[in-house]
């Protein structure tokens, strides 16, 4: 096997290629799971043969087709963590049917948003779910294909779905399987916790190379065959072991989990999935000599601090905790490194519209300056209007990706033009994220734009003033905030958790804020809660805050 050809690499060869190189390797671990490249391999196939057998593919090629638009079906994959998940991607793109992640803990109404939106015609969901799938099915055009995978819950089979392990042993069809292409889509839906998610549309070459292993961690030289991610997979030895918290409906997940398979790899996921527990965490992580733990911001990382500290873990295995996603404030990023002075802690910025954008590196004694990275070749700042590209040291614009960036957002023409524009005769993406470009070439990251509060003509990046709140050792997490106010347009509030057992008063939290931000920056009010919610990844959910900002 050579080059990817002219279309460029795809997932589903990706992970054939690997299999192929290193067949008796673990790929994924859970629990009493410990299962092979091979195992994973045969049994994505099976799936990928039912999907066929249903009539699920590719009906428009790419060439056909606007940015925004999708000429294959779509599975969502509405699943906890586990070997299925793995298997429902690599399926999908085996058939050329695009999976998309599904948010496992969106209500009913949220539930039926999606999975319209996204035109489901096929469905992989955990029995746990089986209710609110019945609840919704009927009203989902299109949606035709069911498979459920059994659980604890004691959820039975729904009316018309087959069962996952069933399903599994489905031979290759008479006709023959579909030939996987690099133009196929990767869709990642975004969380929607500052609006209602949108599609991503990606091509599988481009997400590949940008994001998902396709470019050896460390260079921007992308590789150019599948001899070369056979090469790697046989040179990794099986030595790189990721210890897999957040959920893979999240991006960065699925993007660390292939970057672990390029180089032939294994995941290893927690006894419990369904909530996060840091001493089953580390636990697993010592039985199994993780090299790495990716996390997700404070909401993640604080709690395996905490529990590094009062525990008694042989993490000597441990290499890197990787950061993305959400801050890491200096406080907790000093206590890993504290804890584990042989670590290094990553941290990493991108957004599902750019993949991977810049990252910084923190050693005990050498931390890095917080919310400022070392940018990858394509990343870089545009100017307020959209019309060139800035110089180092000329200050602040937009956070933008040129060069590998996706189509479009499924189904929406407008939005695509406006977050995907052409500058100078190139295609760049621009979610949203204000920045500065340093003299140095670094990039200080500001902050969304869609939660950047105007007050008073004045803007405040939430970021900025979350990290100043979380910097009072009473404050264990916080989310920033704006709600209407007459006076100012809108007024800048804090909703704020305490650490259990500690106090602070509002002036006491505001002045160790005002060491940090201008006093314009500092919220008018301070809601008190008895736990900030986040999403599964770790996210702040802004649209929650807001709803406890109006109390």
């Amino acid at each position: 096997m050579s080059g990817p050809g002219p279309d460029g690499f795809n997932l589903a060869t990706v992970f054939a290629t690997v299999a192929a190189a290193v067949p008796d390797q673990e790929v994924l671990v859970w629990k009493d799971r410990r299962l092979t490249y091979a195992q994973v391999d045969a049994r994505a196939d099976g799936l990928a043969h039912f999907l066929v057998e249903r009539g699920l593919g590719c009906h428009t090629e790419r060439d056909g087709l606007a940015g925004h638009e999708s000429g294959q079906d779509h599975l969502g994959l509405y699943l906890r963590n586990g070997n299925e998940y793995l298997e429902g991607m690599v399926a999908g793109y085996r058939a050329r049917v695009a999976p998309f992640n599904v948010n496992y803990r969106y209500v009913e109404e949220e539930l039926l948003y999606l999975l319209t939106d996204a035109r489901t015609r096929a469905l992989v969901y955990h029995a746990e779910f089986a209710p609110r799938v019945a609840a919704i099915r009927d009203r989902v055009p299109g949606l035709d294909v069911l498979v459920q995978v059994a659980d604890d819950s004691g959820n039975a089979l729904l009316p018309g779905a087959v069962d996952y392990e069933t399903v599994l042993a489905t031979p290759a069809p008479a006709t023959g399987m579909p030939v996987p292409s690099g133009d196929d889509l990767y869709i990642l839906y975004t969380g929607g916790t500052t609006g209602m998610p949108k599609g991503v549309l990606w091509r599988n070459d481009d997400i590949y190379v940008t994001s998902m292993g396709g470019t050896p961690f460390g260079t921007d030289v992308p590789r150019t065959s599948y001899d070369e991610v056979a090469e790697a997979a046989v040179a990794g030895g099986g030595g790189m072991c990721l210890m897999m918290v957040p959920p893979f409906m999240h991006g960065a997940a699925q993007w660390s989990t292939f970057h672990t398979i390029s180089g032939g790899g294994k995941i290893v996921l927690p006894d419990d999935v369904r909530r996060f527990d840091p001493a089953d965490v580390l636990r697993v992580a010592e039985r199994e000599r993780a090299v790495s733990i990716p996390v997700v911001g404070d909401a993640v990382a604080l709690p395996l601090v905490e529990e590094i500290e009062r525990g008694s873990y042989d993490l000597s295995g441990l290499a890197a905790v990787n950061n993305g996603s959400a801050a890491l404030t200096p406080t907790v990023r000093e206590r890993l490194l504290t804890a584990l002075p042989h670590i290094i802690v990553m941290d990493a910025a991108g957004a599902s519209e750019t993949g991977l954008q810049m990252s910084s590196m923190s050693l005990k004694g050498m931390e890095a300056d917080t919310a400022t990275f070392t940018p990858v070749t394509a990343t870089t700042v545009v100017d307020d209007l959209f019309s060139r590209v800035l110089e180092p040291g000329e200050g602040g614009g937009w956070l933008a990706q040129r060069g590998r960036v996706p189509l479009g957002y499924l189904g929406d023409a407008e939005k695509t033009a406006r977050t995907f524009p052409v500058i100078g005769g190139e295609r760049f993406s621009i979610p949203g994220d204000r920045a500065n470009l340093l003299e140095d070439g670094r990039i200080q990251l500001l902050g969304r734009d869609g939660v950047t509060i105007n007050t008073g003509g004045e803007k405040v990046f939430v970021e900025e003033v979350e990290r100043a709140f979380v910097a009072h050792p009473a404050v264990r997490d916080v989310v920033v905030v704006g709600r209407p106010s007459e006076r100012w347009g809108s007024e800048v509030v804090a909703v704020v958790q305490l650490d259990e057992g500690s106090t602070a008063t509002d002036e006491e939290l505001l002045d160790e804020a005002r060491r940090h931000i201008a006093g314009y920056k500092l919220p008018k009010a301070i809601v008190r809660v008895p736990r900030v919610e986040r999403s599964p990844s770790g996210k702040a959910d802004y649209r929650w805050a807001k709803a406890q900002a109006q109390v």
